[in-house]
């Protein structure tokens, strides 16, 4: 096997189980709740912890840990996020209690903050061409796959052996990428770097996306009822504000604003903002109307979407390699517009559509139901030729706008916005359909309080409680609130593709080549 296939299988394996294990052990947290002891944190309390410990330490971190990848060097810093990423997740395998495994979870999204970033500036710093861009979209597809497979994968490890299965099954996968990247990967590092590490920087920012992330996630869970949600995002607030007049004062600064003068750098990470915030919007509000409304099974839910995606796991690579051959522009405004119109078909699913019962003991569930085929699989087909058009161009777009010695940077500043900016979206867009959920209830419901506290605890949007009188209502009135959800995310697609149309600019030098007219140098010794 080649040299450049084993770099490519190194960076997808580490990217990989970093996704992977957000949706992996999502599966897995009621039996975690029911087996593991506590000290002081109720169940929900520390399964919501356990999943958000890992995503908010690895969205603070992303951009310190791209920043790291450039100046230490991209080889070191990668293996040292794999060893950590190993051994982090047996931690958490071994566990004895509730509190520790938050603790071993806040790490392993320390850790797993190394190797998002580090696996596309690998990429970049190998790869050239047509052929970087077909592995982009390798790299793009097998993310896709990792987010698709997780939820099965954690599943079936938790129904046939334990729960900690699911961070066991790291292990051997870390040492596969470890041995790759050891065996093949040359070292490259920032060329003519700066003589000091920007710590002062590093922490503004990491300040700036936990208290965003944080603030957010911490608001939304308590429906903004708790005042120290609004404290911990106006901290996030005040950093974000910091940042620019910090990177201007300081010598040698973490994220050189230099960047955002590459027109396809910034033009990408608005586009970013828009696009996922539509992504977690769909999906967020897909998958709560379909169990809390339509009353699908989390199994149906998760295999309602696998045929869409199955067009961003086999076809990436191709458009990866085209886009790097005519320019990523046309893909990049046409595969959002087509994303709009496969999310516009989910607008239309009326209340009264059959659920999916799909149980694994019962081989007459395996079948969906024909409302399936009529509501649900156009859409999801739609939605899964957009993304797959556009997923791999705008990858191939971010890395060949910023110098190769700022690619982890560059990679971790649009993983930066990419988790948090939708997050921010998501808790203003629960804010509107909230408002038009209680809204569409109270003429509908006469003699009710809608606007009660008690009524509030037990009747929210897109699940519809068990009390028959109130059912239809309240379906109707989840269903109404999902279809404002679906046009929303509709219309930041729409508004993502013309972004792109009218800023994407194509074969776009890197910036250092615009300035000296040749391709700056790169750092790299053998392995």
């Amino acid at each position: 096997m080649s040299t450049k296939r084993w770099i490519l299988i190194a960076a997808v394996l580490g990217s990989g189980i970093v996704f992977l294990d957000s949706t992996v052990v999502n599966v897995a947290l009621p039996k975690i709740g029911r087996d593991l002891p506590r000290l002081f944190l109720g169940v929900l309390e520390g399964q919501s912890y356990v999943y958000n410990a890992y995503l908010l330490t690895l969205s603070a971190l992303l951009i310190l840990a791209g920043a790291v990848n450039d100046f230490y060097g991209r080889k070191r810093t990668f293996l040292l996020g794999l060893v950590g990423f190993g051994a982090t997740s047996v931690l958490c395998g071994f566990a004895p209690n509730m509190e520790l495994l938050v603790l071993f979870r806040v790490l392993q999204g320390a850790t797993g903050a190394l190797l998002v970033p580090g696996s596309l500036a690998l990429i970049t710093a190998n790869f050239s061409g047509e052929e970087q861009g077909r592995a982009f979209g390798t790299w793009a597809g097998a993310s896709g796959a990792t987010t698709i497979l997780g939820p099965l994968i954690g599943g079936v490890l938790v129904d046939t052996i334990s729960w900690r299965a699911a961070f066991f099954i790291n292990v051997p996968l870390v040492a596969v990428a470890a041995w790759a990247t050891w065996k093949n990967v040359p070292e490259s590092r920032e060329e003519g770097k700066s003589p000091s590490f920007d710590w002062i920087g590093a922490a503004i920012v990491a300040l700036s996306v936990g208290g965003l992330a944080f603030g957010t996630i911490y608001g939304q869970q308590r429906a903004w009822r708790d005042p120290l949600g609004y404290l911990i995002l106006a901290a996030g607030i005040v950093a974000t504000a910091a940042l620019p007049w910090w990177m201007m004062r300081a010598k040698h600064p973490l994220i050189p604003l230099d960047l955002f003068r590459s027109r396809n750098f910034t033009v990408t990470n608005i586009s970013t903002l828009l696009i996922y915030g539509a992504l977690y919007v769909t999906f967020y509000y897909l998958g709560l109307f379909q169990q809390g409304t339509l009353g699908y099974t989390a199994a149906a839910a998760g295999a309602a979407g696998i045929p869409g995606s199955i067009f961003l796991i086999f076809f990436s690579p191709r458009f990866g390699s085209l886009a790097a051959k005519y320019g990523p522009r046309v893909f990049m405004a046409v595969g959002p517009v087509i994303m709009a119109l496969g999310v516009l078909w989910f607008a239309r699913v009326p209340s009264s559509s059959t659920p999916w019962k799909l149980e694994p003991n019962h081989v007459s569930t395996y079948l969906p139901p024909l409302s399936y085929f009529i509501d649900f699989l156009p859409g999801n087909i739609i939605f899964g030729i957009g993304i797959m058009i556009m997923v791999a161009p705008l990858t191939t777009a971010l890395m060949t706008s910023v110098p190769v010695r700022h690619s982890g940077l560059g990679s971790a500043i649009n993983n930066a916005i990419s988790r948090v900016g939708p997050q921010l979206a998501g808790a203003l867009i629960f804010v509107f359909l909230t408002a038009s959920f209680y809204a569409y209830l109270a003429p509908h419901l006469p003699g009710v309080d809608v606007s009660s506290e008690s009524f509030r605890s037990t009747v929210s949007p897109l699940n519809t409680p068990s009390d028959l009188k109130l059912t239809a209502v309240v379906r109707d009135a989840s269903t109404t609130a999902f279809h404002l959800a679906m046009l929303i995310g509709s219309g930041l697609l729409l508004a993502g593709a013309v972004v792109n149309a009218v800023g994407i600019r194509n074969k776009q030098p890197r910036p250092q080549e615009a300035e000296l007219g040749e391709k700056e140098p790169v750092s790299a010794t053998p392995a």
